[in-house]
């Protein structure tokens, strides 16, 4: 039976962390391991985002039934992390529905709308993490899989341990973040999963 993980990344084209994330899919779908990746590029072109209306918010409660559904969540960390702020534009949480705009995922040439949402609430203890907040996607991700207890995998998208450019609601999760790269003998850079195979029970 295969395992379930969700990866969150930087999906930048020119400086995000996509080498990272196209690695570990080609491990995970190999005879020997059977890991089934989620990552957060699927669900932003999923089912959810195909609505011409879909919300920042919208994605984020995707994010949360998607999360919910893995074992493990690995968080892919590179040089641009911590100033990534897609997803953080959502006021509602401290305005009024009618004193809040926000531009469909799509960006459709409607441009931006009136918040959609009519009421909020506070997020239970142990219920998921808001969808109404200000934190950034990736921000959002990691408080989720913190708030319901999942495996949690940090890896940076380097051969060396980059701690400084951990993000700082990633504090606290200092010694648990390891390099993803790494070089063979031959000199050429190859992905190192020794350490995601032992937290994931592979070893």
């Amino acid at each position: 039976m295969s395992k379930r993980v969700y990866i969150s990344a930087d999906y930048d084209t020119e400086n995000g962390d996509r080498a990272v994330v196209d690695e570990l899919n080609k491990w995970g779908s190999d005879d020997l391991h059977k890991v089934d990746f989620v990552d957060m590029s699927e669900v932003k072109s999923g089912s959810v985002s195909k609505n011409d209306d879909c919300r920042i918010c919208d994605l984020k409660a995707e994010f949360n039934r998607q999360i919910n559904a893995s074992s493990a969540v690995i968080f892919v960390v590179g040089d641009m992390t911590g100033s990534r702020m897609a997803g953080s534009a959502c006021e509602r949480v401290r305005k009024d529905q009618d004193q809040c705009m926000c531009t469909p995922y799509k960006k459709n040439a409607n441009g931006a709308k009136t918040c959609k949402v009519i009421s909020t609430s506070t997020p239970s203890e142990d219920g998921d993490c808001g969808n109404i907040n200000e934190y950034s996607y990736l921000r959002h991700e990691f408080e989720q899989a913190k708030k319901k207890k999942k495996t949690i995998i940090i890896v940076f998208n380097s051969t060396r341990k980059e701690s400084n450019w951990l993000p700082s609601y990633m504090n606290g999760y200092e010694d648990y973040a390891k390099p993803f790269w790494k070089y063979d003998a031959y000199g050429k850079k190859v992905g190192d999963y020794a350490y995601i195979k032992e937290v994931l029970g592979f070893e």
